[in-house]
Order: C-alpha cells, then structure tokens, then sequence
C-alpha cells in the first residue's frame, strides 16, 4: 500500500507535514531519525524546493537522517559550524503525559539527544500508540555502552532493577552496532517514575555513553492518530 491509501502511513505523513510547516525560513533544523521523522524531512525539502522555504540548514542525528537530506535536497551542516539550532523535529518510542521521553528505537539516541537538546524548540512527532501513562509501560530502554564495558554495565544496570538485553542485528550476524561504533542494551525497568533522576544515574555508569530517557527536553508534541478512518493530528 502506498502512504496515501495506508491511513497508519496517511497519518504518518501528515504529523510529519504538520511539524515541518514550523519551520521558517533562514532557520537551522535538527533533522531526527525514524519513520515519522522522515515525512518531516521530506516536507522540509518539498517546502525548499518549490521556494516557500529559503535558506534551511540541516543538522543530522544519524545516517539515517544524512542520506535523507541529500535526497530531497536540505543542506547540511555540523555542530562545528553554527552556534545554536533553531528548531528540532523528531520522533520518540514513548511518550509520558508530562512528556518525558524514551528515545532509541533506532540505536540514534546519543546523536539524537545531543542535537535536540540544542534546539531553541523541540518539536516530537508520534503516532498516538507511542503515548503511556509512565515511561517503561510499553518500551524498553536502551543505553548506549561501550563494548568493552557491557558485563559491568548489565551488571550495575540489574542491580538497578533493570533487566538489560544485548540488541542483536536483523538480517546481520551479531549485535546492531550505533553509528557511533558502541553496542545497545535494552532494559527492562518496570516502571520509571522519576525518569530525570535515572536519566542522571544511568549515564554515571562508566562505560555508558548515553541512555534513551529524554526528560524535559520536549516543547511539543504532535500526535498523529485515525479518527473515522481518516487521519488527524493533534497537539500537545
């Protein structure tokens, strides 16, 4: 099915679209990773193209988001190069009502959050399934290790009370490998009721490079969802 006749893709789509009407021209875009995220980029390169937007450059979290850029023409530029980012626009894997996020999905979450972070805004783009009432109710949490350090770190992160898992490659022999050339645990927290306070913990943990807890980083959320079999994005 194409995006325009799958509603799940329509929606997709559309919060995609909806997010990166934000973006003004002269601006400097953090450019997130994930399937949502890449109709935001896309819309920011059909903008740039038809000469409503002028002036864009984009800052990449992944290599995702770099061969995305080059193919719908969004100039690139490092964190070398600028001093602040105007606006970010990316996805998440949870979202709490207080929005605290749990990013990761896609093993981009280090480059992820070192650019989002940056951002005078941050605008997260979700389907409405991403939505829990607590961090950890539906999604594991992965963290960033580096491979010489993951037994101390399974074994701290289980003393914690989390139960980490080695993320192993699809289709590839062996364990995902970041772009940052570092191995993902995902844990298992029951429930994460101060997801501020672990972010802090976690990444005290030497040998972890970064963790997937993003907690009051998110300006906006925009929700995509299917009402009447018709898509709808709303705000919050």
């Amino acid at each position: 099915m194409s995006a325009e006749t799958d509603p799940v893709k329509l929606m997709k789509q559309k919060v995609g679209e909806a997010a990166a009407a934000r973006v003004q021209s002269s601006s400097i875009v953090g450019l997130g990773t994930g399937s949502t995220t890449a109709y935001a980029i896309q819309a920011i390169g059909e903008r740039l193209k038809s000469g409503d937007l002028q002036g864009i450059r984009g800052v990449p979290t992944s290599f995702q988001a770099i061969v995305l850029a080059r193919d719908f023409g969004i100039p690139l530029v490092s964190l070398d190069e600028i001093d602040h980012i105007d606006i970010a626009i990316d996805g998440a894997d949870e979202v709490d009502p207080q929005k605290n996020l749990i990013k990761g999905g896609g093993g981009a979450h280090t480059q992820e959050k070192i650019v989002d972070t940056l951002a005078d805004q941050f605008i997260v783009v979700v389907d409405g399934g991403k939505l829990s009432d607590y961090l950890g109710a539906n999604f594991l949490l992965p963290v960033e290790v580096i491979p010489m350090a993951i037994t101390p770190v399974s074994r701290k992160l289980e003393k914690l009370g989390g139960k980490p898992t080695l993320r192993m490659g699809v289709k590839k022999a062996g364990p995902v490998v970041t772009d940052n050339g570092n191995l993902v645990l995902d844990v298992k927290f029951d429930r994460i009721d101060n997801p501020a306070e672990l972010e802090k913990i976690l990444n005290n943990i030497p040998g972890v490079v970064e963790n997937g807890i993003f907690a009051g980083v998110t300006d906006i959320v925009m929700v995509g969802e299917i009402k009447d079999g018709q898509p709808a994005v709303r705000e919050f």
